[in-house]
């Protein structure tokens, strides 16, 4: 047997297996976030890669900080400093320049992640997309400022064989997180 077929059989094992809520939290953090590059070539950053809105796990959140938008994006885009404001995420590095297909690492939900920068427009525009046991992911940051508060929309999109399976349980997750970093980036911002 190849080792991805051996870890396809371990995986559903583990899902049919182990059906509480912790598990379906990690493979939720897993696949929301252990993203690799899925193209090779550079994304232009004047048009952002669109979420797949046929998916079957897809969310879309807002929020308004009383903060410009050049502050935001400080604290969004410094991938390093991640821990100290979001509780879930350890040992975040960029690996490189904060441009289209720098790699990060980082840990959350107890996975280590790997993650490629698909968009990075200044004050704009910030996302990544890649894909992990057989989930494609494409996970988009839009910031406007007005008037000195900056309103953030954060998309994301999950398709695949487990995205379809678990796609209840995956939405549910996948909105609440997107609401709590949402909800830790605005008081890291206000502060």
């Amino acid at each position: 047997m190849s080792s991805e077929g051996f870890a396809f059989e371990l995986i559903f094992a583990l899902l049919i297996k182990q059906r509480n809520a912790m598990l379906t939290k990690s493979i939720f953090l897993i696949a929301m976030g252990f993203v690799v590059s899925a193209s090779s070539s550079a994304q232009n950053n004047l048009k952002m890669k669109s979420i797949n809105n046929n998916a079957p796990v897809k969310c879309s959140k807002t929020i308004t900080i009383n903060a410009n938008s050049e502050k935001v994006w400080s604290i969004m885009t410094n991938i390093d400093k991640w821990a100290t404001w979001q509780a879930e995420i350890k040992n975040p590095k960029l690996n490189g320049e904060l441009k289209p297909e720098t790699t990060f690492d980082w840990k959350t939900g107890g996975a280590k992640i790997h993650s490629t920068l698909h968009t990075v427009e200044p004050y704009r525009q910030f996302g990544w997309t890649g894909k992990t046991f057989g989930i494609f992911a494409i996970h988009n940051w839009r910031l406007t400022e007005i008037n000195g508060q900056t309103t953030v929309s954060v998309d994301e999109s999950m398709e695949g064989f487990f995205a379809k399976l678990l796609k209840k349980s995956f939405n549910k997750n996948l909105e609440k997180g997107m609401q709590t970093w949402l909800d830790l980036l605005k008081k890291e911002c206000e502060k």
